[in-house]
């Protein structure tokens, strides 16, 4: 049986049987919504409760992530009780090594893998375009990482993880939207369809304030009928990652915390590392960001400018996306076949703590 990659990201979970040119086959929403009996009701009625098992990147509820990779694995992948298969899993950045250990002893303990692997996103993500060297900016749902990978190691003294993502992003969307339609009442569901519809980003700063001052009207009707207008909402989403006080953040744009990041490497990996600048997570594909980031990253100080990696012709084009759960199946070709993988026996001998040792 072919080994499993599962890439669970605080709003979608990324799982298939490892294919390394291909999309994951199964895309799906983290959140779940549970039945419970409410007691407080009569006769002991059943009400939905909402569910997230990964927050900002990071497992919070065990029990919920539990159920959902049940559904995963028996119920999409095709799994059977007694006849589980190997599994890779794509970690974060500064992943707590409690949490590690806690993933080990549920896949081993309850889902009795024969085999387990987890690497970090970053070096997946490289993976993914033919690279061991790099940086990658992983705009997230609930975070950005950027990582410095030197030889298919994470450079940690030198990576930021910010706690701002796609979510921030939709807020403010919301928020932005309500100034300019106050009588309307937004679904979250139709924020977020109107963020990937809308959202944008200007050529430089110079041209967002000239869009501030002068952007046309666009009506848009909702789904239930109502029209809203929008003009400069869609801009200013974008401006709020190359200016980050527009969130109420006292911090530097994406480009200036790339170029720290990588300050505080070897300077002998300096350009290695800038000229292979890769752009990962759905915020990334945003209109317009691309060439932002390009444009700002050729005004930046740095004495080598960041350059972005371009992913080769046979990759799907939803690389940016998919970028972690592609390289985690290139990784597990790899991992398993080489018996470099944590086995039943070596987590029965050792425990949870072998994850440390074999995954890094």
């Amino acid at each position: 049986m072919e080994a499993v990659v599962v890439d669970t990201g605080s709003k979608l979970l990324k799982a298939g049987i490892a294919a390394p040119d291909q999309s994951p086959p199964l895309v799906m929403p983290s959140k779940m919504k549970l039945e419970v009996e409410d007691q407080q009701l009569a006769d002991g009625a059943v009400v939905e409760e909402v569910v997230q098992p990964v927050v900002r990147g990071f497992v919070k509820d065990w029990d919920a992530m539990e159920d959902l990779l049940n559904y995963v694995l028996y119920r999409n992948i095709g799994w059977e009780i007694g006849d589980e298969g190997q599994i890779l899993f794509t970690e974060p950045l500064f992943t707590p090594k409690t949490l590690r250990e806690q993933l080990v002893q549920l896949m081993f303990e309850k889902f009795n893998v024969s085999g387990f692997y987890a690497s970090e996103q970053a070096v997946l993500s490289l993976y993914a375009v033919g690279r061991i060297s790099g940086c990658t900016v992983d705009i997230g749902h609930g975070k950005i990482d950027i990582a410095p990978v030197c030889e298919g190691a994470v450079q940690h003294v030198a990576s930021k993880r910010l706690e701002i993502g796609g979510v921030d992003l939709t807020n403010l969307f919301a928020q932005e939207l309500k100034k300019s339609n106050p009588s309307v009442n937004f679904d979250t569901s139709d924020v977020e369809r109107l963020k990937e519809q809308y959202a944008c980003c200007a050529e430089d700063q110079l041209a967002f304030e000239a869009i501030e001052s002068s952007c046309q009207p666009e009506r848009h009707t909702l789904p239930d009928g109502q029209v809203i207008t929008i003009e400069k909402e869609g801009y200013i989403v974008g401006e709020a990652l190359f200016q980050p006080s527009i969130l109420g953040l006292e911090d530097y744009g994406i480009v200036h915390q790339l170029v720290t990041s990588v300050s505080n490497v070897s300077s002998e990996y300096h350009r290695q590392l800038l000229e292979n600048t890769m752009l990962c997570g759905a915020t990334a594909s945003m209109t317009g960001f691309e060439d932002r980031f390009q444009r700002d990253a050729n005004l930046s100080a740095s004495a080598i400018w960041p350059s972005l990696v371009k992913p080769p012709e046979y990759m799907p084009e939803n690389l940016a996306r998919y970028s972690a759960w592609m390289g985690g199946a290139i990784l597990a070709k790899v991992v398993f076949p080489q018996n470099q993988h944590v086995t039943k026996g070596e987590y029965d001998e050792t425990g949870p703590s072998i994850v440390h040792k074999k995954c890094f």
